[in-house]
């Protein structure tokens, strides 16, 4: 019984680094490469870290049906391709989504299932330090994010599970041990059945 889990939270807030030290912790974790319109940053690559899609690719995908999940967020657009999600969860494969809040509402009603985690920051000027320092964008930049963020932290009541990245290592920990937990009960679910 494959599981999906959904880590959303604002950006900024650290969700590819947490992602990162789950998959390091959780080996059979596989990452769902999304979707974008935005342009690829330095050291980027085209299906690996996203598939970068011109706006008219997108919206022609959009008719197609080809997302789980799509969104805007900050002026680009982001997306979860069907097909991306059905050929790891087919082989049985656990699948991690770094998604938009957005595009986690979505999921929430295409698969209710979906372990869904909202990654907080411990303040909103911890948040804007962290989108300043990652020196992949400007001033600009980081106050429509930080406006979108502000949305989207009053989402947090909506997530069963909430973890505040304050200290890298304790939140990686908080995250490793509700994935281990969630695939240990799939695992023990799936066992009942036979």
């Amino acid at each position: 019984m494959s599981r999906v889990f959904v880590i959303t939270g604002p950006s900024g807030v650290g969700k590819g680094t947490l992602i990162a030290l789950l998959r390091e912790r959780v080996p059979q974790l596989e990452l769902s490469v999304s979707a974008t319109t935005r342009a690829p940053r330095p050291g980027e690559r085209d299906g690996v870290d996203y598939h970068f899609l011109g706006e008219e690719e997108f919206d022609a995908r959009v008719a197609a049906r080809d997302f789980v999940e799509h969104a805007s967020y900050a002026g680009r657009r982001y997306g979860t391709l069907r097909s991306e999600l059905a050929r790891r969860t087919a082989a049985g494969r656990p699948v991690v989504l770094e998604i938009e809040v957005q595009g986690a509402r979505q999921v929430r009603t295409s698969l209710p299932d979906a372990v869904q985690v909202f990654i907080a920051p411990p303040s909103t000027g911890a948040l804007r330090e962290r989108l300043l320092g990652r020196g992949t964008d400007g001033e600009q930049e980081v106050r429509r994010r930080l406006a979108v963020a502000e949305q989207e932290l009053q989402a947090q009541p909506e997530f069963a599970h909430v973890i505040v990245n304050d200290r890298l290592q304790d939140a990686a920990e908080q995250l490793v041990a509700l994935v281990r937990g969630a695939l240990a009960n799939a695992a023990g679910q799936s066992a009942a059945l036979d």
